[in-house]
This record gives C-alpha cells, sequence and structure tokens, in this order.
C-alpha cells in the first residue's frame, strides 16, 4: 500500500529536480509535480508501449536512439496534461527524460533501503531475507 505512494513521492521529488537542473522545464509548485508524476505514470504504462512497439523499426534503425524521442514525446504529453507543467525547447524534450530516469533511480533507491530498514527490525519483507531450506 505504501509503495505506490512512495513512488509517486520519487517522481515529483525528480521532477523538481528536473526543473531546477533543465533548462526549459518549468514545474510551478509541489502538487503540480505530484499531478505530473502521476500523469507521467500512467502514460509510461499505457501510451509508451505502443509508441515504443510502432517505433520498433526506427529504433532498430538507430540504433536505440529513437527511444530518447519516445520518452520526450511521453515527457511531453505529461506536460500538455496537466497545467503548472510546461517543457519547452529540444534540449528540455531530450534532456528532462533522462534527468528524470536518473533522479528517480537515486531517491527511489533511498527509500527502498528506508523501507527496509523500518520493516527489519523483526518483519521479513524481503525474499532474499528468508532463511533458505
Amino acid at each position: 500500500m505504501l509503495t505506490p505512494l512512495l513512488t509517486a513521492l520519487a517522481t515529483a521529488l525528480s521532477l523538481l529536480i528536473v526543473d531546477l537542473v533543465v533548462p526549459g522545464v518549468n514545474i510551478a509548485n509541489f502538487p503540480a509535480a505530484l499531478i505530473a508524476a502521476l500523469v507521467i505514470g500512467l502514460i509510461n504504462g499505457s501510451v509508451k508501449p505502443v509508441l515504443s512497439t510502432l517505433s520498433l523499426p526506427l529504433n532498430f534503425l538507430t540504433l536505440g536512439a529513437f527511444s530518447l524521442v519516445v520518452n520526450g514525446l511521453c515527457f511531453w504529453l505529461a506536460a500538455a496534461l496537466v497545467p503548472g507543467f510546461s517543457v519547452h525547447g529540444l534540449v528540455a524534450f531530450l534532456l528532462g527524460p533522462v534527468i528524470l530516469s536518473f533522479a528517480n533511480t537515486f531517491i527511489s533507491k533511498y527509500f527502498a533501503e528506508k523501507n527496509l530498514a523500518l520493516n527489519s527490525s523483526g518483519n521479513v519483507t524481503n525474499q532474499s531475507e528468508l532463511p533458505s531450506r
């Protein structure tokens, strides 16, 4: 129950980092970042697989570089749907999702370690912690 909330929070914090680092990405406030995080999650779960499948020949020809364009399109689409979140320019279009991915990875890893530390006070939460038979 806590995992989806932490994922959305990590993505929202990552979007605020992207706002600071990437020129052309503007987020008005934290609620806009939280809504944008949820919309990005929905787009990545529904629209991105379709775009990735349709662009498979281009992705093959460009040795995977076209996936940056697909990520940029999904990022831009989320910005178009969420008030208070905007993406302007080619640098923001291509670099925004890359920085978002890196920041989200580090923040999610931090939350996962903290969650594991909180639950390891007697509760077994990870499959690798189970005793072997």
